[in-house]
């Protein structure tokens, strides 16, 4: 189990959750990216992306 960076609210990921996989607080509606996988940890997910030269 995890907690929410911005809510501390527990959140539960997969174990095969991906490194740059987004998913969303319950508690807070919050985007947060996984960013490390062994073991999980989780940030808050950028608003603004890269637009890859488009």
């Amino acid at each position: 189990m995890l907690q929410c960076p911005e809510c501390t609210a527990t959140i539960e990921v997969s174990q095969d959750t991906r490194v740059s996989e987004v998913v969303e607080c319950a508690g807070c509606g919050c985007e947060l990216e996984v960013v490390a996988k062994d073991p999980i940890v989780l940030a808050l997910a950028p608003e603004i992306e890269e637009d890859w030269g488009e």
